[in-house]
């Protein structure tokens, strides 16, 4: 099935305001790559740096109105940019190309690394999450997901049962399994985000400890660790929902988050959950508690 194909250049802080603004407009998935010829060295621990231009890069479907939603979207990135986006149509397997030529091994934290599938880091204690490229997916590299995952590496997950709520490709779950939890349950409103993390935990030997659902599906039940990673208005809107699921005495990590829109949704879960200090990276911010026990 082709797709349309939407890629601009940015700069970085510029790239991933946009790429949240694609993804709520519709965008199937939305992937960063560098503009220029600027190296990156491996990262030291806590480090998921991008470079300082950046190209985005977003896939829509190829029908009528997605056609009609990309063209509306280039005519307003043009007043935005120095340079117009350009579209073209792509086809699968050049979109696969793409996403492994431009999607390294990457560190979070200490121990846990992301890596595309058959590829690893010498590190001996590595805790390595390997991904296939999908229509749903992340990979670690926005802000947003990197602050959950570097939380996941310094937890204390042996043991316990993860909600991963708003999944997209999976990563966090398959993160927290990786890293030591006994179970995860992962779900997401769209159908391909829960089938893109299926395969993942297939790719990742943990397949048979996840449980994937659409909203309307998951069963009532409370979590050792609540984790959901999406936008601001979503996390005020599905506070009453998020707050059942934490169990007593469990901790529950927001992200997806910009710095300004800290203060509302910490106030949406406040009462609650003894909140930590904001952590923030770039623009982006992680909010994290524990339900008293």
């Amino acid at each position: 099935m082709p797709w349309l194909q939407l890629r601009f250049d940015a700069p970085r802080e510029q790239a991933e305001r946009l790429a949240i603004e694609l993804e709520e407009a519709g965008a199937l998935s939305v992937t960063f790559g560098d503009a220029g010829d600027e190296p990156q060295l491996e990262p030291g621990p806590g480090e998921t740096p991008l470079w300082t231009e950046v190209t985005t890069t977003a896939l829509f479907e190829d029908d009528a109105a997605s056609s009609a939603l990309v063209a509306a979207l280039v005519r307003d990135l043009a007043t935005r940019l120095p340079v117009p986006p350009m579209v073209e149509r792509l086809e699968d397997q050049v979109w696969e190309r793409v996403w492994l030529d431009t999607f390294k091994p990457t560190r979070f934290g200490q121990r846990l690394w992301v890596c595309p599938h058959g590829q690893s880091p010498e590190a001996a204690d590595a805790v390595v999450v390997a991904l296939d490229p999908g229509l749903a997916f992340g990979t670690g590299h926005h802000a947003t997901t990197a602050l959950c995952l570097e939380w996941l590496d310094g937890a204390d997950l042996a043991g316990k049962t993860v909600l991963d709520y708003g999944c997209g490709s999976g990563i966090l779950a398959i993160a927290a399994l990786k890293l030591g939890a006994a179970r995860a349950v992962a779900v997401d409103h769209d159908p391909q985000a829960l089938q893109a993390t299926r395969d993942n935990a297939a790719a990742n030997d943990v397949a048979e400890r996840i449980e994937c659902y659409l909203p309307d599906e998951h069963p009532e039940g409370e979590a050792d660790i609540v984790l959901a990673n999406i936008l601001a208005g979503p996390l005020v809107e599905l506070a009453p929902r998020l707050l059942a699921a934490v169990g007593d005495g469990g901790a529950l990590v927001l992200s997806g988050v910009l710095a300004e829109q800290a203060e509302t949704v910490r106030a949406a879960y406040a009462e609650t959950i003894a909140l930590d200090p904001t952590c923030q990276r770039e623009d982006w911010v992680r909010i994290s508690g524990r339900r008293s026990a």
